[in-house]
């Protein structure tokens, strides 16, 4: 199963400290009308450290309820804990899902062996496609190119690399070293297309939250070698690309998805709400996109 094209990264909505199924179910919804090829529940976006075990396969089963089979749902289902992936794993393929998105294990940083280890023993506990996660900047450990080539040696499940480490030349590495059938994904909206120009096939995007139509018609245009029209909505949208990592992510895409009208503004702590000085200059590059009013 070829996993390209654009897949929305999902924020989690709360209200009153619970998720809140209605606002979720319109989140998706939005999604689905915009055409995008996938939705990415319980990933960094979505707030996976604070949610608790039943609310995280809860928010993947509504996911797949929600998408009904008119985009994939890559669940997110990676830990730190080897046997809690392989739990959350296991529930979301039970639950539907299409594959499964496997962050690198943070804190423990462990060894590329035991990297190894970690991510063949959630490959050998499920059937569904694994997308790995390589976010060294999160995790304090990046999944070397060596350790991927040797997973999807061994791993026919194991398909796909989302790549956060901000460095297109690892991507240029991670394409020579891999079969063409192997896909990476961009794990930052702002490096998508120079990720795609060396080898990437698509992005895990925060930004399509908000602008779920234009960053897959950008990631389109590209793959179809209209690069001038992919360029231009690049151009047009990097200042919101930057602006949603002005703080710690998800902190502001959730903020200006709560500013647009599609959820609360309420976090889970540790995560609290934008600095004013940082929120006022996102209300203005979303007012310049003429995204509020």
């Amino acid at each position: 199963m070829p996993l390209t094209g654009t897949y929305t990264a999902l924020i989690t909505p709360f209200r009153n400290n619970q998720f809140d199924e209605p606002a979720f179910e319109k989140v998706v919804n939005r999604q689905v009308e915009a055409g995008i090829d996938g939705i990415v529940p319980v990933g960094t976006t979505g707030e996976s450290p604070t949610v608790d075990m039943s609310e995280h396969s809860r928010i993947i089963e509504l996911a797949v309820r929600y998408a009904g089979g008119k985009a994939r749902v890559i669940a997110g289902t990676g830990a730190n804990s080897t046997a809690e992936a392989i739990h959350l794993t296991q529930q979301a393929e039970k639950a539907g899902a299409d594959a499964s998105l496997q962050v690198a294990p943070y804190y423990n940083k462990p060894s590329q062996e035991g990297l190894f280890q970690h991510f063949s023993a959630i490959a050998a506990a499920t059937s569904l496609p694994l997308v790995l996660y390589s976010i060294p900047g999160r995790c304090g450990v990046a999944i070397a190119v060596e350790t991927v080539v040797r997973l999807a040696e061994s791993h026919s499940n194991i398909v796909a690399i989302k790549e956060a480490g901000g460095d297109a030349d690892r991507v240029s590495q991670l394409r020579a070293a891999l079969p063409d059938s192997f896909d990476i994904l961009s794990g930052d909206d702002g490096l998508t297309l120079p990720f795609m120009a060396v080898g990437a096939r698509g992005v895990i995007s925060v930004a399509s939250n908000i602008i779920p139509t234009a960053v897959a018609s950008m990631v389109r245009n590209f793959r179809e070698g209209r690069h001038a029209e992919a360029l231009a909505i690049h151009e047009k949208y990097y200042p919101l690309f930057k602006d949603l990592f002005i703080e710690t992510n998800p902190v502001p895409v959730k903020t200006a998805m709560a500013l647009c009208g599609f959820c609360e503004e309420e976090f889970r702590l540790p995560l609290c709400p934008m600095a004013p000085s940082n929120r006022q200059k996102l209300v203005e590059t979303l007012q310049s996109l003429q995204l509020l009013s």
